[in-house]
């Protein structure tokens, strides 16, 4: 099973999440996500798939900061986790996808081990956040299984 952990501020990046999502069921991969992620209800033998907006000066979305506090404080083992990150950030900014690179870090210090690059989504450009993610999400579950 994908664990998908979403950091939302203003609802593109949850959106994005429910696309992949469906896009998984369809294609009969089990998903579930994680809309207020906490370490303690997210498996770590399952790959991970952190799917984040970025907002302000880089920071992280409220609904994923605590799971981001946890990470640092705690330093849990998660050297049997697998993952990748979607980020979407707003390139005029020169934070442009922060928070995706703050979580990515987070849990490799836990021991974590990414699979590929992040997908950094610049919602300047005209391709829909969804549509990006969807066509990068074959390169990850080719990873993930």
């Amino acid at each position: 099973m994908i664990q998908i952990l979403v950091g939302s501020q203003m609802g593109a990046a949850e959106y994005v999440a429910e696309q992949v999502a469906e896009t998984m069921a369809l294609g009969g991969v089990e998903a579930k996500l994680h809309l207020a992620p906490e370490l303690d209800h997210i498996a770590a033998s399952d790959s991970w798939l952190v799917i984040t907006s970025t907002y302000g000066a880089g920071d992280l979305p409220d609904n994923i900061q605590p799971f981001a506090d946890r990470l640092a404080q705690d330093q849990p083992d998660l050297t049997t986790v697998s993952f990748a990150v979607i980020t979407l950030g707003d390139s005029s900014y020169d934070t442009f996808c922060q928070a995706g690179r703050t979580l990515s870090s987070l849990l490799q210090q836990c021991g974590a081990k990414l699979l590929l690059p992040a997908l950094e989504i610049d919602v300047q450009q005209p391709d829909l956040p969804e549509d990006q993610a969807i066509a990068w999400l074959p390169n990850y579950l080719q990873l993930s299984r």
